[in-house]
């Protein structure tokens, strides 16, 4: 017995254990549609030249993993400057401590003072008027000093300000670095490649397309009788041909089920044709390997 006869064999094993199943219909399946796959069109996020774009059709793409960049030499040439912007505004912050020191020992010194004076006038070698004296002059050079302290720290306000909108800037420009650089967002196989390394970029222009193809669904339609016998989460087995390699059947699960009926669309055919409208569904399974995007499939829907 060859390995096609047993192929085929097997095939009509699965073509009748699906009509015993369902009863009727095309080879007894409940269904039919095509395969797709949530597909991303990733577009560059800056503008420039692209020094290069390491992305081929069919290649497949980790997620985040560099695969190109965009010219950033004036952004970087730009950060560089508002570095230098940063350093010079720091540079202006004063130390309060060492500004107000001379008053601070000018205070400490009167106060010295005054205490000499006092024991003075308890001697009666100085008179009040002496102390009081001293004491006017302590509360002026205390004055001075908080003076000094809220015009430093006003000052200081001011340089921090300065300082936090310079580093608003630098953030924004890092931003735009990283956006300069092409990444996948996520684990997929390139399907279509849009731009190539020398062409120019605009923020918005697509570089390429990407789907994951380890995660399929099965777009097919039921007619309204029908739909009362699908539900969101209803187990399902999806079958494709392969020629004469026979035919597959892969677990599937309904993930979604429009909420609008819409005309059959003439590349479908439902299990009740005289339907005028149909649901659409979405079945999703994992791919093998086998399946690709635009393959046609059909669906037999479990019983819940």
């Amino acid at each position: 017995m060859t390995t096609r006869f047993v192929s085929r064999a097997i095939t009509g094993l699965l073509l009748a254990g699906a009509s015993l199943s369902c009863g009727g219909g095309k080879a007894g399946y409940d269904a039919t549609g095509t395969f797709e796959a949530t597909e991303i069109l990733v577009s560059s996020e800056a503008t420039g030249k692209i020094l290069h774009l390491n992305v081929e059709e069919g290649q497949l793409l980790q997620a985040g993993a560099p695969l190109g960049i965009v010219d950033t030499m004036q952004l970087s040439l730009k950060k560089r400057q508002l570095e230098a912007s940063r350093a010079a505004v720091t540079s202006r912050r004063a130390d309060v401590v060492k500004q107000v020191a001379a008053t601070g020992q000018q205070v400490a010194a009167a106060k010295t003072e005054r205490q000499r004076f006092e024991q003075l006038v308890k001697m009666n070698a100085a008179n009040q008027k002496q102390v009081d004296d001293i004491d006017a002059q302590i509360a002026v050079l205390e004055r001075q000093q908080a003076a000094q302290e809220a015009t430093l720290e006003e000052h200081n306000k001011s340089v921090a300000a300065e300082s936090a909108a310079i580093e608003i800037q630098i953030a924004q420009v890092v931003d735009q670095l990283q956006k300069c650089r092409i990444a996948s967002p996520v684990t997929g196989t390139a399907l279509v490649k849009y731009a190539e390394a020398g062409e120019i970029a605009v923020a918005g222009k697509p570089l390429f397309k990407v789907a994951d193809m380890e995660r399929l669904f099965l777009r097919a339609y039921v007619s309204s009788a029908r739909l009362s016998r699908v539900k969101l989460g209803q187990s399902a087995r999806l079958f494709s041909e392969y020629g004469d390699d026979g035919i597959k059947e892969y677990a599937g699960r309904v993930v979604w089920i429009s909420d609008k009926a819409e005309f059959t669309p003439k590349s479908v055919q439902t299990r009740d044709e005289r339907a005028n409208q149909v649901y659409a569904i979405k079945i999703a399974t994992r791919n093998d390997g086998w399946l690709r995007i635009g393959m046609y499939g059909e669906v037999i829907f479990g019983e819940e």
